[in-house]
């Protein structure tokens, strides 16, 4: 199950409840907000809607309220198939985690759809006009803001008397930038900051082969994950999440972690795309990154040593290639590359 999925799931258990007269709220909501939660031990989703829920429930108040809304929804969300728990957490908020049969799938779904993975049809007949911008930085953001729209199945043009996009200039020119970073690192520096936050411009920061650069990490781990589908190759071990053996290979809270940040991809392109903001792609991605080495180290793709191939292996391999197919197409959208070797 999708967060997607999940968040049409939600919406239809809020709608049913108040049918059944078990909420009665003066509005309903017409999307609901899922995504994968602040840290682990939480579940693989969180939602606010009871918190939302609670401030238009019908002549009722009280901080108690959330807490009786989340009640409502719990019960009937965790009798919903693919959903295998969900826990009230805080004043309200709903922790949902999903049937393992479902982390399997979505790490089968992001395979088969190799790329374009994320794509949606979220801004389908939008059209955003963009105003043009001569500064180098302004100019990038604009350009990759159409990338992403048309992702969502939008449409992007630069026309006079377009959004303008408030995002910091950097005073520099591209010539000079190019020349001391290079596509990629400069790319990075002027997107990977909030439109309102300066850029870091130092060669020694955004050049450095170590884990303190944002950028290495992200396109070392899509290098390592192509490495390890070579050396999977070499060993006769192939990448596939079809099987009962996925379900437990994917049990380990590292694997969860990572699954439930390729899950949260297609939201997250949308949200870059509505709010003009592909920072929030390249955070999404080094978040990507970081939660790869975690279950790389915790749970190894490949065998070590004498240790013969298992079936896990060649899901915990389908779940890296998973993994690198999302670093590999949020870095082709910031038009920055994914090396094979690094």
């Amino acid at each position: 199950m999708t967060p997607a999925q999940l968040s049409r799931t939600v919406l239809q258990t809020v709608r049913r409840a108040v049918e059944a007269d078990e909420l009665r709220v003066a509005v309903l909501p017409e999307r609901v907000k899922v995504q994968a939660p602040p840290r682990a031990g939480c579940g693989d989703y969180a939602t606010n809607v009871a918190l939302q829920l609670a401030k238009l429930v019908k002549g009722d108040g009280g901080p108690a309220v959330a807490l009786r809304v989340a009640e409502v929804l719990r019960r009937r969300l965790v009798v919903t198939p693919g959903i295998a728990r969900v826990d009230i957490a805080g004043p309200g908020f709903l922790n949902i985690t999903v049937d393992p049969g479902g982390h399997a799938a979505l790490v089968r779904g992001v395979l088969e759809r190799g790329e374009g993975y994320g794509r949606s049809d979220a801004l389908a007949g939008t059209l955003v006009r963009l105003a043009p911008a001569r500064e180098v930085r302004g100019a990038l953001v604009g350009a990759v803001v159409g990338r992403l729209v048309a992702v969502c199945r939008g449409e992007c043009e630069v026309v006079d008397g377009g959004e303008v996009l408030a995002v910091r200039p950097v005073g520099i020119a591209p010539e000079e930038l190019l020349g001391s970073l290079g596509s990629d690192a400069a790319r990075w520096a002027l997107l990977r900051p909030a439109a309102h936050d300066l850029p870091d411009l130092d060669p020694g920061r955004l050049l450095a082969q170590r884990e303190s650069n944002p950028l290495f990490r992200v396109r070392y781990a899509h290098a390592r994950v192509r490495a390890l589908l070579r050396n999977g190759l070499d060993l006769g071990v192939g990448p596939s999440s079809d099987g009962s053996g996925a379900d437990s290979a994917y049990d380990h809270p590292t694997a969860v972690a990572l699954i439930s940040l390729l899950g949260d991809y297609p939201r997250l392109l949308e949200s870059a795309a509505r709010h003009r903001a592909p920072d929030r792609l390249a955070r999404h991605l080094e978040a990507t990154a970081d939660a790869f080495f975690r279950f790389h180290d915790a749970c190894p793709p490949l065998p070590r040593g004498e240790q013969k191939p298992l079936a896990a292996h060649r899901s915990r391999l389908a779940l890296a290639e998973a993994a690198g197919t999302v670093l590999a197409g949020g870095l082709h959208l910031l038009g920055i590359s994914a090396p094979e070797h690094l």
